[in-house]
């Protein structure tokens, strides 16, 4: 308690009263405190080691980067990680040091970092064809676009193939827009959906919107069970929809686009209802139904292989991306061909969708995923992941909400759970130590407090049980704060108004 003491005097204020109510939760069979260096569980073993690598180190790459590359682009920790190899659920360092790897490069790696099958699929098709155009045929695009209609419901089972789910979103919309005759597009508040013209006027954060021109998106109340001012009751938030169309439109739009989770916003899964409701208000209005599963499809959820499909829906249009190529980049737009009859009446092109080695990719990541029983493990592993985290919120004061379905959970960590104040700083902590620990996530959410767990596919529970001691061993340890010496428990500042969803480079930070 001496060193509490010390570490107290140095504390004023709401940090103060922060620190003796974390203390006032630790449980009473455990030590007050852990030490920084206490001794963890080992990772699990994993029988693969990298070979050595030759190549340029962290700092030689930093200073490329800050020197060549866009200035616009950022990385996470403190100390930037060098990633040289991967295999599966793990990645290595250029000392060779594993990593568990939570955060499946934003949740992108589906089947796991390297897997041979799909390794052994580009290699193969590059090596016989690496580029041709859709001018020609070729059986990579045609046998993957069969795959991927065998998966979805309904009518849906003409396939647009992109680059990206940016490209893939900006082409539903369009195609929204054109087969309705009508411009107005509804998406909701706190959604990412891309960058680029009419997905930017889609993205509602102002993180992610420059000052140019965007227009006819309308931005709903978002059904956010943990914030939202109607709790979990879907139907409430849904009437705003309705109200957008009567108030805003000449009462007919184009669309309506969400996320069943979303992602970037911090792992929000749509309160219950909100879907089917909206979804028969759209449908009254003339428009279609658009699904972004960019991060929440090819099984993520576990219990489902797309995110919609929870809520007792089938859309109109359903885009992709990430997971579909586990890397590879690669997006798809999946609609009916009534629908799709639409782009014939002009000249729809694009010059990388199809490619061959990228569809030969999205092949094998499907039949891996059938093959390795993926979304089952996704289940019961996210389940049981998911339960380990609710749990830890009973130790730790600072966790506010533990959400999500499958591997795609989030954990929002707050300073004040009746006010949800969002502990940003903290966030930032522990995403530091839990890499010195071996163990990498994400971070998301308008405020850029909520980590973002959402590993490969083939996490399993040895991973998840092993992911929770870290985890919680960061939340007890003496130099998180409130506990941390002063010189950290400072307030700090960031370039964006509401606090860049997390994704901040150390430039971004400083202290005061």
């Amino acid at each position: 308690m001496q060193r509490i003491s010390k570490i107290s005097g140095a504390l004023s204020g709401s940090y103060l009263q922060l620190c003796r109510r974390s203390l006032s939760r630790l449980p009473q069979t455990q030590p007050a405190l852990v030490d920084d260096d206490a001794v963890l569980p080992k990772m699990p073993p994993f029988d693969y080691s990298p070979p050595p690598y030759t190549g340029p180190s962290a700092a030689e790459i930093l200073k490329k980067r800050q020197e060549y590359l866009s200035p616009s682009l950022f990385h996470f920790y403190s100390n930037p990680l060098n990633s040289v190899d991967g295999k599966m659920q793990y990645l290595f360092d250029e000392n060779g040091r594993r990593y568990l790897d939570a955060f499946g490069g934003i949740a992108t790696v589906c089947c796991g970092h390297c897997h041979p099958d799909v390794v052994e699929a580009i290699v193969s098709q590059t090596q016989r064809l690496q580029h041709s155009t859709v001018l020609y045929l070729n059986h990579a695009i045609a046998e993957f676009a069969e795959a991927l209609a065998s998966k979805m419901p309904g009518d849906l089972k003409v396939v647009f193939f992109t680059n990206s789910g940016t490209e893939a979103n900006e082409l539903a919309m369009m195609i929204a827009r054109l087969y309705t005759g009508c411009h107005d597009i509804i998406s909701l508040r706190n959604a990412y959906h891309g960058n680029a013209a009419a997905t930017m006027s889609a993205t509602a954060q102002c993180n992610y919107k420059f000052n140019v021109v965007q227009t006819g998106v309308h931005h709903a109340l978002n059904p956010d069970q943990y914030r939202g001012v109607f709790g979990s009751d879907g139907l409430k938030y849904a009437k705003d929809v309705q109200d957008l169309i009567d108030y805003g439109t000449c009462g007919n739009v184009a669309g309506f686009l969400a996320e069943a989770i979303q992602g970037v916003g911090g792992i929000l899964e749509l309160a219950p209802g909100y879907l089917p409701a909206v979804y028969g208000t759209i449908k009254k209005a003339g428009g279609l139904c658009i699904a972004d599963e960019v991060q929440s499809g090819f099984a993520r959820t576990g219990s489902h292989f797309w995110g919609f499909e929870a809520h007792g829906v089938v859309p109109d249009i359903v885009t992709m991306a990430k997971g579909i190529g586990n890397g590879v980049p690669i997006g798809a737009v999946v609609t009916t061909p009534e629908i799709a009859k639409v782009l014939t009446y002009r000249t729809y092109f694009n010059t990388f969708g199809g490619n061959p080695v990228s569809t030969a990719s999205g092949l094998a990541v499907l039949r891996v995923i059938e093959k390795e029983k993926l979304q089952e493990n996704a289940h019961v592993v996210g389940s049981y992941l998911k339960d380990r985290l609710t749990s830890l919120k009973e130790k730790h004061e600072i966790i506010g909400d533990v959400r999500g379905r499958g591997l795609m959970l989030g954990v929002e960590l707050v300073t004040d759970r009746q006010l949800k104040t969002p502990a940003k700083v903290e966030t930032l902590h522990v995403m530091d130590k839990m890499k010195e620990m071996g163990v990498l996530i994400g971070k998301g959410g308008f405020y850029g407090n909520v980590f973002r767990i959402t590993p490969p596919l083939c996490f399993t529970k040895e991973d998840a049980g092993w992911f929770s001691f870290p985890f919680s061993s960061t939340l007890y340890s003496p130099s998180f704060p409130p506990f941390a010496n002063s010189a950290f428990v400072l307030l700090h500042d960031c370039r964006f108004p509401s606090g860049c969803d997390g994704l901040h480079d150390v430039k971004d930070v400083k202290k005061k």
